[in-house]
């Protein structure tokens, strides 16, 4: 059997109240990891009763996304506690660089220090450069502006890196063999039509992770980066969740818990001769050239 050796690492996952994060931290708690889960609720452009009749509808779309991404991480927590596992819960701000140590300082406090870092938090807006994709009935998306540039920079690039300096600042204190940091990136960097700052913090991203791991080796410390394909968070709508099954090779929508299982596999100790990678997670929605 299978042995990933997990079983009392400490772990520190960002925007883990609803999607891919909640699953990651579901995860890890199965494999007797304590899990500090962070969170960000950002305004929504919705009212209170459009999220809330988004949640009792259950149809896909950006509407029951926000709502999603509203929703309070309390029933993380209680499914965590629930299979017998310690967890602690922070709401923060990553945009304000100042929570960072933050959250470590109460990491440690209540759990121990951080063994594993998953970086998942994501800003989003849809942008563009053209003028003509400026239509909901096209693609919602919006011309670019300078402050939702930084935004997603602040967020999908900015603090991930100061993420992982801390990690390491305290790591290096503690002097430990055996470290992993796990980033999400999306399989759509390289290029993302309408959505063109976000590809472009996530591409930085990926970046930052390949130098982490070329600098960070030496310390026992491994960076990879998983890059989701379509997965059904709430944003896709059902219409489009037949298309992406019929055009994915292994024939279906993906899960959050698709991704989830690829992370902890990243952080287990089968995956110890990996570092530097980004990993495609989409059913062969996109292969590498």
């Amino acid at each position: 059997m299978i042995d990933p050796r997990l079983e009392g690492k400490v772990v520190l996952i960002t925007g883990a109240n609803h999607g891919i994060g909640a699953a990651t931290a579901l995860a890890f708690a199965t494999q007797g990891c304590p899990v500090m889960v962070t969170y960000d609720r950002e305004a929504s452009p919705y009212t209170d009763e459009e999220l809330r009749a988004a949640r009792e509808a259950g149809v896909g779309g950006d509407v029951l996304y926000r709502a999603n991404q509203q929703q309070p991480v309390d029933g993380v927590v209680q499914a965590i506690r629930d299979r017998g596992g310690r967890v602690v819960a922070l709401e923060a701000d990553l945009a304000d660089s100042a929570n960072i140590p933050r959250l470590f300082d109460v990491c440690e406090a209540q759990l121990g220090p951080v063994d594993i870092l998953v970086n998942n938090r994501t800003y989003c807006v849809l942008e563009t450069f053209d003028p003509a994709l400026v239509s909901a009935a096209v693609s919602g998306a919006r011309l670019l502006r300078a402050a939702t540039i930084d935004a997603h920079f602040a967020v999908n690039a900015r603090a991930y890196a100061l993420m992982m300096l801390e990690y390491v600042r305290r790591y290096l204190d503690r002097g430990p063999t055996w470290g992993r940091i796990i980033n999400l990136s999306t399989d759509a960097a390289d290029r993302h039509v309408a959505n063109v700052s976000y590809a472009a913090s996530k591409h930085a991203i990926e970046s930052y992770s390949r130098s982490a791991a070329a600098e960070l080796g030496r310390y026992g410390i491994t960076v990879n980066v998983v890059a989701p394909g379509p997965i059904q968070t709430g944003y896709i709508t059902s219409e489009d969740e037949a298309v992406i099954a019929r055009g994915t090779p292994l024939g279906r929508m993906g899960t959050p818990q698709d991704v989830a299982d690829v992370i902890v596999f990243l952080a287990s100790e089968q995956a110890r001769w990996l570092t530097g990678q980004l990993l495609y997670v989409g059913g062969g929605w996109k292969m590498p050239q």
